[in-house]
């Protein structure tokens, strides 16, 4: 059995801080806005967002590295909007993130479509947009955008999406650019599908990208991509071609108390070292770095069952509010709104949803006291691939976000109930397939 241990009273995040055994985010109770909304919630904080942006531009921006938000992460428009204003860019994967970016007031121009199952009428709504450039993951995509393109009547900007087979030492769900990995084009076929790009008047052959993986905590597998797309930005030059841009993923990972972060300083260094000198526009795309410690998920204890290594604490949150445990075994911080009570170090406490689901289990915990029900708890780290996975699994609730800013809150995403899910299922009118069609 995993237990997870934080030091009693730890508060991981600057914007969550305890006041005489109240926990706060920024300057609101986060018990108060459990009141006003009820459980379980998201909440982010707005100067965690603006400063989390603010410290990795400060060690880009010297490179002349451009920062885009991998939309995936958190897409709440709201918090797209947070960035956009700071002059963030996006990196989308799908129709739907591009009309969220767009929505935020994200420019055409500051957006990258990143992803492996682009459909036609997708590629055809970026390329009106006028985005800033389509990252292709293989020669049939390469073959859509310039059918796409040449229907259109316009010339669409092209960067390959490499495989470099380096493993980014994460978990498998998440690590994208081994040899066996759906992602990219494999590093011996980048040189002709560019060299074929650049012969057609359809497309603008601009440059190449990468992506290893998410939650990246040792900088060495960046070095080693980086080195390797360098290494091709040369050939493909010396071959003759134009490469004018290098987009180098994101990944980015986000430590904890016994694993730390990777350096900034050090990930900068890093970029600097790889392909610095080789005149290019640069594009880092970070999600979880950004949006992950700001955010936390709040839920209220529903139960205690006694259990056969130590009590379980049945919470009003579920797998389907919060997938990344049962999905990647990924464990979050937890802290209790209220002062923990009893010997911190007791025997540990079991926390798991409701859903009928061996694998709604958020895991064992030391260091939370005695609990009771009615209290609440806060899932740290959690402002990244939270709510954005969360699904009505069981027919639950949608679950709501909330923003803080200062000493006010607001719902930025409204609690979604079964009356809404109802109505979407609404029967339409039957259809005829038509007199002489085969019925099915």
């Amino acid at each position: 059995m995993t237990v997870f241990a934080p030091p009693p009273q730890m508060i991981p995040d600057s914007w969550l801080t305890r006041r005489e055994g109240t926990v706060y985010a920024e300057e609101v109770p986060l018990a108060v806005v459990a009141g006003a909304i009820g459980t379980p919630f998201y909440a982010y904080s707005a100067l965690a967002l603006r400063s989390n942006y603010a410290a990795l531009e400060q060690v880009l921006s010297p490179l002349g590295v451009s920062i885009c938000f991998a939309v995936k992460a958190n897409s709440n428009v709201n918090v797209l909007a947070e960035f956009a204003a700071l002059g963030c860019g996006m990196d989308i994967v799908s129709g739907g993130e591009m009309a969220r970016a767009l929505a935020a007031g994200t420019p055409p121009g500051r957006i990258i479509f990143s992803g492996v199952g682009k459909t036609r009428p997708e590629i055809t709504a970026a390329l009106r947009a006028g985005l800033h450039q389509i990252n292709v993951e293989s020669a049939a995509e390469l073959e859509a955008v310039a059918a796409a393109a040449r229907d259109l009547g316009l010339r669409a900007p092209v960067v390959l999406r490499v495989n470099p087979d380096v493993d980014a030492k994460t978990h498998a769900k998440i690590t994208t650019a081994r040899r066996d990995s759906k992602f990219g084009i494999a590093a011996t076929d980048v040189p002709g599908l560019y060299a074929a790009g650049a012969t057609r008047p359809e497309l603008e052959m601009l440059g190449l990208a990468v992506h290893i993986g998410s939650q990246v905590l040792d900088l060495a597998p960046f070095r080693q991509a980086w080195a390797a797309l360098a290494q091709m930005v040369r050939g493909l030059r010396a071959a003759g071609h134009s490469v004018a841009r290098l987009d180098l993923g994101g990944g980015l990972g986000i430590g904890d108390a016994d694993h730390p972060g990777p350096d900034l300083v050090g990930y900068a260094r890093a970029i600097r070292e790889t392909v610095g000198d080789l005149d290019l526009a640069l594009t880092v795309e970070p999600g979880r770095w950004l949006c992950g410690r700001a955010g936390a998920l709040v839920t209220e204890v529903v139960y205690l069952k006694p259990g056969a290594h130590g009590d379980l604490a049945i919470v009003d949150a579920a797998m389907n509010d919060l997938m990344r445990p049962a999905l990647y075994e990924a464990r979050h911080p937890v802290l209790t709104l209220h002062p923990p009570r009893g010997a911190v170090d007791a025997q540990p406490c079991r926390l798991v949803g409701p859903i009928c689901e061996s694998s709604d289990d958020f895991g064992s915990y030391q260091g939370l006291g005695r609990l009771a029900p009615a209290d609440l708890l806060a899932f740290t780290h959690a402002g990244a691939y939270g709510a954005t996975m969360s699904s009505t699994y069981n027919s639950r609730d949608l679950i709501p976000e909330v923003l803080v800013m200062g000493e006010r809150f607001r719902v930025i995403r409204a609690r979604a109930g079964i009356e809404t899910a109802l109505r979407l299922e609404t029967p339409g009118a039957w259809q005829s397939i038509g007199e002489g069609s085969l019925s099915v």
